[in-house]
C-alpha cells in the first residue's frame, strides 16, 4: 500500500509534536577525584572505625591548617554544575572534632569511640549557587545494581542519604547518580578514589 508524500509529511510532523511533549532527562558523566592526602597515609577506604582508623584519624585532625586534605577529602568529589557533595564517615568525625580544636588552640580532645562506632556513612547533597536543577534522589550502584540507602532525611540545604559499609567498600567501581529535576549527573568512583576514601 503506497502511502502518500503529504500523509508521509503530516505523520513526521505528528511524531516531532509527540517527541517534543516527552521530556528528555539528559545525562551528565563525570569521574570522581578525592583530594590526596599523604599524611598520614591510607589505602583501605571507608571503614567501621576501629583501633588503626581512629588514630589515624586523630592525627590527621592534629595536622591542623585551614583545609587538610585528610580531613577533607570529599572536597569537590564528583564536581559538577548542579550539585556538592559532603561525606560524613565515623573517620571525619573523629578527624574534624580534633581538627577543630587545634585550629582554635584548644588541646586535642579524645573523640568518643563509641559514638563513632555506631557512625554510618551519610552523604549530603547540596545545590551549587546558581543551580536550578533540584535534587530528587541519591543512587548508589555496584556492579550495575542499585545498593539501597537506609535512611534518608531533610535539611535546609539539602538531603542527606545514610548507607551501610558496602555500599564504599573499595572492592569494585562505585557509579553515584545524582538526579535532579531537569538532568541526571553520573558519576563514576572507581576502586582507587574508594580507597583514599576516610
Amino acid at each position: 500500500m503506497k502511502v502518500s508524500p503529504s500523509k508521509r509529511l503530516s505523520g513526521i510532523a505528528v511524531l516531532a509534536v509527540v517527541t517534543s511533549l516527552v521530556p528528555s532527562h539528559a545525562v551528565a558523566q563525570i569521574k570522581a577525584q578525592v583530594r590526596a592526602a599523604p599524611a598520614p597515609p591510607w589505602s583501605k577506604g571507608i571503614l567501621p572505625i576501629n583501633r588503626e582508623s581512629y588514630y589515624n584519624a586523630m592525627e590527621c585532625g592534629k595536622q591542623g591548617g585551614q583545609d587538610p586534605p585528610c580531613v577533607f577529602w570529599d572536597t569537590g568529589v564528583c564536581k559538577n554544575e548542579d550539585f556538592q557533595l559532603a561525606f560524613y564517615t565515623p573517620y571525619k568525625m573523629v578527624a574534624y572534632e580534633v581538627w577543630n580544636a587545634v585550629r582554635q588552640k584548644r588541646p586535642a580532645p579524645t573523640p568518643n569511640y563509641g559514638e563513632a562506632q555506631r557512625t554510618r556513612i551519610t552523604v549530603g547533597v547540596n545545590p551549587v549557587r546558581g543551580s536550578k536543577n533540584a535534587i530528587t534522589d541519591l543512587i548508589v550502584k555496584r556492579d550495575g545494581r542499585r545498593v539501597a540507602h537506609v535512611a534518608r532525611s531533610e535539611t535546609d540545604t539539602g538531603p542527606r542519604f545514610t548507607y551501610d559499609y558496602p555500599a564504599w567498600a573499595p572492592t569494585a567501581d562505585v557509579t553515584l547518580e545524582m538526579v535532579g529535576k531537569t538532568r541526571t549527573i553520573s558519576c563514576l568512583i572507581e576502586k582507587a578514589a574508594l580507597a583514599q576514601m576516610r
